[in-house]
């Protein structure tokens, strides 16, 4: 499974990002997929996913009111609109896929496979 990973730029604070993430490869339907962010110094977090099954999307508390991740099943992507963006918000973000999103979403040892990341830089 190839994942690729795009949209990411430099973005006025107050500003908006969509990040887009196709999946390619092995057919498969992944449980959840989503994406995580790490900043510099700081350990990787997760940030928005969504299941694959039922639809149901799951929030980091920093972004919830902000974020909005969706998809898009006939092209094996998701998406991640990102509104009223803050410095706080620079980092690599990362998509990711798991199998096994009931063991807890937000558990990155979960995730099976990874895209190479899309840098996300807020100017204050």
């Amino acid at each position: 499974v190839q994942l690729q990973a795009s949209g990411g730029g430099l973005v006025q604070a107050g500003g908006s990002l969509r990040l887009s993430c196709a999946a390619s490869g092995r057919t498969f339907s992944p449980y959840g997929m989503g994406w995580f962010r790490q900043a510099p110094a700081k350990e990787r977090e997760a940030v928005a996913v969504i299941s694959w099954t039922d639809s149901r999307t799951y929030y980091a508390d920093s972004v919830k009111g902000r974020f909005t991740v969706s998809r898009d099943n006939a092209k094996n992507t998701v998406y991640l609109q990102m509104n009223s963006l803050k410095s706080e918000d620079t980092a690599l973000y990362y998509c990711a896929i798991t199998t096994n999103i009931n063991a807890g979403w937000s558990l990155r040892w979960l995730y099976d496979y990874w895209g190479q990341g899309t840098l996300v830089t807020v100017s204050s």
